[in-house]
């Protein structure tokens, strides 16, 4: 079939060339009009049609062109087929660019109203002793910012990090009447796996922070990959066989004497399969990419939802602290069967009593109507839904360039069904030669345009590769993982800030206990902490248990 249509081809082009011998010169008028319309300031356009042995590319018989006229149609074909991709990547483009900006606004906003609210509240609540440990949690939101913008942070270590700093500050005012040194801090420090002073609280939000801004900053992430590898491929780099292939087809009919007739379809997107094979290659990678960020989405709709982690966060941590000083008395009497009594500070009670005072009310977090907006006052829900809408429908968007810019009326015949009436390369008439298939294999043999395709674009293969790591970065990302901390030497699990865990399960790792060192004065027994401490060591002496009482009675309402 593909060698009848070929030789009824050439029977048709050689035919258009007699017919052409016989035909009458033709008026160039219509040419002039025409080419001063698209803007070419041509002097010299010929009355009549001459002879065309100085055409390089056009066809050589009677012609209106000189060779400055098609030096001029070679330029402007090839800014053209730059404004053409530029003019159909727009829509892309423009959608990665503002979904990246608002994603990025929403979250930095989001973090930055959690921020205000936890501490607006805290100060309202627990204002001074608050006040003066409070860069304890500008900490812990300046390392969510950090990681979330790109910085090198291990999200389990940096929140274990929190949880022991605010231990060690809820300690020392927990227990002023005594000196808690650096080294009775670390020993504490030990314990803490066995005490859960905090309850199950930094287990739970560990899991949900963890997980929720891995998948926040991996799909932002996703956004920015997409954003550049559009602008990037979008600006295409023409070959001089795909300029020469665009001016046959865009301006040759000029020289023809039929400036009005466009290109067949066919015709057109082998010429365009040509110029954009290296584009077309993008595809497959491009598609995995658009699938992964789908499917990131899925999950910052669900289990994974920042918005709903980071909200009600100082609810959270304030049931952690409420947890900690409702059980001060039982948590300071394990403390110092483990690490020793520490040493009286000589100021009695009368500081316990002041910290009492001062932390008398109970934690009041915002109503729905008092929280602050977050950011242009949308939802992550409306954000996420409006992305994935998009995202679809730029699957297989490299591959389906030629279509899209071959589409009647923007460079091809209008009407598509009439063949005998568009420009097929060498006169009016049907376009005989098949479409090839995609990519830069497939135009070994293209009709129209010659592609070395042994030399794959050197630029392009670098975008495959950027999606392609992004891809894989999403797919760890929906799983929980965050490869950045992957370990190298254990392929099969995560060690950083991913634990590879789906939300069917929370990854938390278990901690052998470890006898702690002797620190500070009158420790009694030796060895790990246990509940059945007092039944195995030492009763405490009545002194001890005098001052215990005391503290309990004047801490029972801290926080509350």
């Amino acid at each position: 079939m593909l060698r009848i249509r070929t030789v009824l081809w050439t029977l048709s082009v050689a035919l258009s060339v007699v017919a052409g011998a016989d035909f009458k010169a033709h008026n160039c008028s219509e040419v002039r009009q025409a080419s001063i319309a698209k803007g070419f300031s041509f002097e010299n356009v010929p009355l009549q049609e001459m002879s065309g042995d100085h055409l390089r590319v056009c066809p050589q018989g009677s012609t209106c062109c000189t060779s400055e006229m098609e030096d001029k149609f070679g330029q402007r074909s090839k800014l053209e087929l730059e404004n053409l991709v530029d003019e159909t990547s727009h829509e892309l483009r423009s959608t990665f660019v503002s979904r990246h900006k608002k994603f990025d606004e929403f979250f930095l906003e989001l973090l930055e109203n959690t921020e205000r609210s936890l501490n607006e509240m805290f100060v309202r609540t627990y204002g001074k002793p608050y006040m003066q440990n409070s860069e304890v949690f500008q900490n812990l939101f300046a390392e969510l910012k950090r990681y979330y913008t790109g910085g090198n942070v291990n999200l389990e270590e940096m929140l274990n990090d929190f949880w022991s700093r605010l231990l060690e500050r809820m300690f020392t005012l927990l227990n002023s009447q005594y000196v808690i040194t650096e080294d009775y801090l670390e020993c504490i420090s030990k314990y803490t796996d066995q005490l859960k002073p905090f309850g199950d609280v930094p287990k739970k939000l560990k899991a949900q922070v963890t997980r929720a801004f891995i998948v926040a900053r991996t799909f932002v992430q996703g956004l920015s990959v997409g954003r550049e590898v559009a602008s990037r491929v979008s600006k295409v780099s023409s070959t001089p066989a795909c300029i020469r292939a665009l001016t046959k087809m865009m301006y040759c009919t000029y020289c023809q004497a039929m400036p009005s007739v466009k290109p067949c379809n066919n015709y057109c997107l082998n010429v365009m399969k040509g110029c954009l094979a290296n584009q077309a290659d993008l595809d497959p990678e491009w598609n995995q990419y658009i699938d992964a960020m789908l499917l990131v989405a899925q999950r910052l709709e669900g289990p994974f939802n920042i918005e709903s982690v980071m909200e009600p966060i100082d609810v959270k941590i304030s049931e952690a602290i409420m947890n900690m000083q409702d059980n001060s008395v039982q948590l300071s009497y394990k403390v110092f069967q483990g690490c020793g009594q520490p040493k009286p500070s000589g100021m009695g009670g009368r500081s316990t009593r002041g910290v009492s005072d001062v932390f008398n009310a109970r934690f009041r977090p915002y109503s729905p109507e008092e929280r602050p907006t977050t950011a242009a006052g949308t939802s992550l829900d409306r954000l996420v839904i409006d992305i994935k809408e998009k995202l679809k429908l730029f699957k297989k968007f490299w591959s389906n360039l030629p279509e899209d810019i071959c589409k009647p009326h923007r460079v091809t015949a209008g009407n598509a069904t009439d063949d005998d009436q568009c420009w097929n390369g060498h006169t009016k008439g049907r376009y005989f030669p098949e479409v090839l298939k995609d990519g830069l294999t497939n135009q070994v043999n293209n009709p129209e345009v010659g592609v070395d395709i042994t030399r794959p674009d050197t630029f392009i293969r670098q975008q495959i590769m950027a999606l392609r790591v992004m891809t894989n970065k999403l797919k760890n990302a929906y799983n929980g993982n965050d490869i950045y901390f992957q370990d190298s030497s254990d392929e099969g699990s995560g060690s950083g800030s991913g634990s590879g865990c789906t939300e069917a399960c929370v990854t938390e790792f278990d901690f052998a206990s470890t006898e702690a060192p002797v620190v500070g004065a009158d420790r009694s027994g030796s060895g790990p902490m246990e509940d059945s401490a007092a039944a195995t060591h030492p009763a405490p002496s009545a002194a001890l248990l005098a001052s215990l009482a005391l503290s309990a009675l004047a801490l029972h309402r801290l926080w509350r």
